[in-house]
């Protein structure tokens, strides 16, 4: 590694003599004592050291130049270490080492960024399923009330519940036909399709139609009555 020191420095006035009569060649001397003080710290530190504590190898030379040229007439006013030139591969690794130490922090940022990206749409998947489970739980306690109340309100007429189950069924079933009928896309598959099967099938709508049309004329016989 190559180091630049600057060193500020002039001549004691009361020590004129000797800086001219003493030393005959004052900017070798201190570019010697410079090299000597340098190569004797540098070689203690780490590389990256030497860029941390450039003050403090400052610092030495400064001291031990101040010692040495106070004899001979001058004083060390500053000291200063202006550039740190590794060599070419060096300088190389420690561009390597940085740009791969920025990868690596960037490669840790872009991973906790969609880990929280994952994390906050699983939050919310769960919310939503949380949401849509309460929406149908609050659905069927809502139909389960109102058929409760039908219940209830056939029964007030004279209908019992079974009688009143059925006409329930009856109306639902009803209703489901109505809403295929509306959608013109739509198909309707009735199984199974064995003769046999299809006329069970029948004979059930034939009885749930009589069942239906005798709890409408019990119905409206309960009406005649009250109204009676």
């Amino acid at each position: 590694v190559k180091l630049k020191v600057s060193v500020q420095y002039l001549v004691i006035r009361n020590k004129v003599y000797d800086a001219f009569y003493k030393l005959e060649y004052p900017h070798d001397q201190i570019t010697s004592f410079v090299f000597d003080v340098v190569r004797a710290e540098v070689p203690k530190m780490k590389l990256d050291d030497v860029f941390v504590k450039k003050d403090d190898i400052a610092i030495a030379v400064k001291r031990e130049l101040q010692e040495y040229m106070s004899e001979y007439g001058y004083d060390i006013i500053k000291t200063l270490v202006t550039d740190i030139d590794p060599d070419a591969q060096v300088k190389a690794a420690m561009n390597r080492i940085n740009a791969a130490d920025r990868e690596k922090t960037a490669a840790q940022f872009e991973g906790d960024a969609a880990r929280i990206l994952i994390v906050e749409k699983a939050k919310a998947e769960a919310e939503s399923k949380r949401l849509q489970g309460q929406g149908i739980a609050d659905q069927r306690r809502e139909i389960a009330r109102g058929l409760e109340e039908s219940v209830e309100v056939l029964n007030k007429v004279g209908i019992n519940s079974q009688e009143a189950s059925a006409l329930i069924v009856v109306t639902q079933h009803y209703d489901t036909l109505q809403s295929i009928g509306q959608e013109t896309n739509s198909n309707l598959i009735l199984l199974p399709n064995s003769p046999q099967a299809g006329s069970n099938m029948l004979n059930d709508m034939v009885a749930s139609f009589t069942a239906s049309n005798q709890i409408g004329e019990a119905m409206k016989n309960a009406k005649n009555k009250s109204d009676e």
